[in-house]
């Protein structure tokens, strides 16, 4: 596929999209990846990473290596996601503590708009496909309903928390980020990132890795085989999804950790007229349509480059 720099330019703002939205508990990079029109383009190069791919550069050198890795295309994106997932990360965090109904609200707009594009590319509907859609929204409220568990700082646990978050991260619908929440991983990752902690974040890459090769072959054939009932199950994920982004809520249980900082173990979502606190409505309405438009603009973009 030629390419331009101004092309390369755009797959990296999807990348910042992709990883500032993985940083946020309930909203997935895969979305991003999938409404601006890059993901299955995504999950093949993934996909590609195998033995015969080196063999190529061991026999035919860099250049083709490079080009049968779509590697222009792996480099624009990565730079864009891992810059975004660093420093969006810190302003989530910040975010979430301090202005949680503004913050939902835009996600919540976002997932609103992407459950209509991504259902769209649904060539062909039957019983098939609204079983599938019906398991993937039942399986994705169940997930987004479980408490968190206490974090662990543990190396294999890390590692593990790193292949089982990264399936999530490219899924659409399903939040890595959220994963490492119920998966007790969240926060060591966060304090691992401000700190700099380079052993923790090789142990949890080098997982996030494993995984990811592992989960994209299974994305790759199920897209081939399957595509219909593939996109009715992501569909349902994205709109399953909505329990966990909606912004007001009302927190059931509390865990209190030896520093005596306090983090929501189980919330259930309330009527904005229903929360105690000051409900922001007016901004909040405006905030969700912002995150509906901004889906758009992504999807306007993504079927230009197709």
């Amino acid at each position: 596929m030629q390419r331009r720099f101004s092309d390369y330019l755009i797959i990296s703002l999807k990348g910042i999209a992709m990883g500032a939205a993985d940083a946020v508990p309930g909203v997935s990079g895969g979305t991003i990846a999938f409404i601006s029109g890059i993901y299955e383009e995504l999950i093949a190069t993934i996909s590609n990473i195998k033995p015969p791919l080196f063999k190529t550069l061991f026999k035919q050198g860099i250049k083709p290596f490079w080009q049968q890795a779509n590697g222009n295309f792996v480099l624009a994106l990565m730079c864009g996601i891992i810059v975004s997932f660093v420093s969006f990360m810190k302003l989530a965090k910040y975010l979430l503590e301090n202005h949680p109904i503004l913050i939902w609200s835009f996600f919540f707009g976002l997932i609103i708009a992407s459950i209509y594009f991504v259902g769209k590319q649904i060539t062909k509907w039957n019983a098939s496909t609204i079983i599938a859609l019906i398991i993937g929204a039942v399986a994705a409220f169940y997930i987004s309903s479980l408490p968190s568990m206490e974090s662990s700082t543990s190396d294999y646990f890390l590692f593990f928390a790193g292949s089982i978050a990264i399936c999530a991260m490219i899924l659409p619908g399903i939040s890595g980020s959220f994963i490492l929440i119920i998966l007790g991983a969240y926060k060591t990752l966060s304090n691992a990132i401000h700190d700099f902690d380079v052993k923790k974040l090789i142990i949890f890459s080098v997982g996030a890795l494993v995984g990811l090769l592992s989960f994209s072959h299974v994305l790759k054939w199920l897209f081939k085989n399957y595509h219909n009932a593939t996109l009715a199950v992501l569909t349902g994920f994205i709109f399953g999804s909505l329990n966990k982004v909606w912004p007001w809520k009302n927190t059931l249980t509390w865990y209190t950790n030896s520093k005596g900082e306090k983090t929501a173990l189980l919330q259930e979502s309330i009527s904005p007229f229903s929360y105690s606190g000051n409900n922001q409505l007016i901004f909040a309405i405006i905030l969700m349509i912002i995150g509906f438009l901004t889906i758009f603009i992504l999807e306007k973009l993504g079927s230009k480059k197709q």
